[in-house]
């Protein structure tokens, strides 16, 4: 048996030299030591051994396995130093050929819009609040003071998940939340997306893009209203742009008004972008309704407050001159590119 380890020593260490790849290598190790290798059918045979002698052939086999395992480290060491060496004279990196052109992410339009929107805010004295999208008809329509015959409550506009739980419609419900945990004086603004059970068309998505703001106080009133919003208009329109109210219904102000804009383009005078009108509808606003105040815990009588929403995709169209709200959600590249 042991003259038998020692040959089989040898043929291993030979075919080790013999080996000009790393693969080959790989062979020779499977052939000697792997589970059906030599060395292991050579230590089957030991149960045929005394019991003097299987503590002297164990020694000889474990020498035998450490000497082959060493001989195949060194050379697989070498070799791999050759075939680097061979891969470093063959290949070549020709440093004068122009590089692969990385292309570089950015904001989506929509996203710039609501940015620019929340830093006009947030320099006014704004605080950003957000709140869920699955809300409950409680805060969505109920603490809003939308009567239980509201169109708005159909399931024709709005996603029900069941009969207490719906994907929000407005950001309103942030408000309403805010107003519930928060004691008087109270700015802020919810940005966020909302969804309505509208078919896809140029103007409508099921989801879309809200910004709306509340003020809470004491004396706020409807001049607070007109300043605040006249400031907004001047920095995301510009310095020339003017507004003007328009008596509106909404359950949640009263008054309620839709704010228009001297139309950007022109300046007021009339264009194919404001149907001559010289005018564009921006936004909803006005003052909180008393209702909205007493089921969020506040004393109407005390204090009074104003609040206003506006649609981000709309914004966006209007500025950067999109007719179609789809573009925004297609994901088509040469659109998102230009901005």
């Amino acid at each position: 048996m042991e003259a038998k380890l020692k040959e089989l020593q040898q043929r291993a260490i030979l075919d080790i030299d013999s080996a000009g790849f790393t693969d080959d290598l790989e062979k020779v190790r499977i052939k000697y030591l792997g589970k059906k290798g030599e060395l292991t059918e050579v230590l089957r045979g030991m149960g045929a051994l005394s019991a003097e002698e299987r503590p002297l052939v164990g020694k000889i086999a474990n020498e035998v396995r450490e000497e082959i395992e060493s001989h195949l480290d060194k050379a697989k060491f070498l070799i791999k130093g050759k075939e680097m060496n061979k891969r470093l004279e063959t290949e070549s990196i020709d440093v004068t050929m122009p590089g692969a052109e990385i292309t570089l992410g950015k904001r989506h339009p929509l996203t710039q819009g609501m940015d620019e929107l929340k830093d006009i805010f947030i320099s006014m004295g704004f605080q950003v609040a957000e709140g869920p999208e699955v809300e409950t008809v409680h805060y969505n329509f109920d603490a809003l003071n939308a009567a239980p015959n509201h169109p708005s409550r159909d399931m024709s506009d709005t996603f029900y998940i069941n009969d207490d739980v719906i994907l929000r419609t407005q950001t309103s419900p942030v408000q309403v939340r805010v107003m519930e945990k928060t004691k008087p004086p109270i700015r802020i603004i919810s940005p966020g997306r909302c969804f309505r059970n509208d078919t896809p068309d140029a103007t409508h998505s099921p989801m879309f893009h809200q910004l709306e703001g509340l003020v809470v106080g004491k004396g706020i009133t409807l001049a607070d209203l007109k300043g605040t919003l006249e400031v907004f208009v001047k920095k995301f329109l510009g310095e020339h742009t003017q507004i003007k109210f328009r008596p509106h219904f909404f359950p949640f102000t009263e008054p309620s008004a839709e704010v228009d804009a001297t139309c950007f383009k022109c300046g007021g005078s009339g264009c194919g972008f404001c149907k001559k009108s010289g005018w564009i509808e921006l936004l909803g606003a006005g003052m909180v309704h008393p209702n909205v105040l007493r089921n969020c815990g506040i004393d109407p009588e005390v204090y009074s407050g104003f609040a206003f929403g506006m649609g981000v995709d709309r914004l966006v169209m209007l500025k950067y001159g999109i007719d179609d709200i789809r573009l925004l959600y297609d994901n088509d590249m040469r659109f998102l590119n230009q901005f």
